[in-house]
């Protein structure tokens, strides 16, 4: 498959929860993916369906005013109908003039079945988080305000 192809899907992931378009989100997950943010919140990986991320992320991303999630340098390799996808990461949140910024690298395997790609595996690998680091709190709460 095209290398700008996979990146097509993984970017849209990032465009579509700074967009809420969740169904944008869906079209580049398998149905089960391998979640891994322990170097942010020290839990362990997990699968879950594309539908519990996306009722996760829907539950908190959309507490802030503002995301905005930057993908880039993007090392691709390809095998036997999988890729590997190593590439750096900012995303920016904001609210009420706040912001909380988290950066770091991920590496995500992608199933590729012909000329489709969907993600079966995510991991963010932390680097560093600066700014308010209770927007993630404050964010949550507004949706419990909902």
């Amino acid at each position: 498959m095209d290398t700008e192809k996979i990146i097509n899907v993984i970017t849209n992931i990032f465009e579509g929860a700074d967009e809420g378009d969740w169904k944008k989100v869906k079209a580049s997950f398998a149905n089960d993916v391998l979640l891994d943010y322990y170097s942010m919140n020290g839990n362990p990986a997990v699968v879950l369906s594309s539908n519990e991320i996306i009722k996760a992320w829907k539950g908190f991303l959309p507490g802030f005013d503002l995301t905005h999630h930057h993908v880039t340098k993007f090392h691709i390799e390809q095998s036997d109908g999988i890729a590997k996808a190593y590439f750096s990461g900012k995303a920016d949140h904001f609210i009420d003039g706040e912001s909380w910024t988290v950066e770091g690298t991920y590496d995500l395997e992608l199933a590729v079945p012909g000329d489709e790609a969907q993600v079966t595996k995510f991991k963010f690998n932390l680097q560093k988080q600066s700014g308010d680091i209770s927007l993630p709190q404050k964010a949550s709460a507004n949706i419990s305000k909902t």
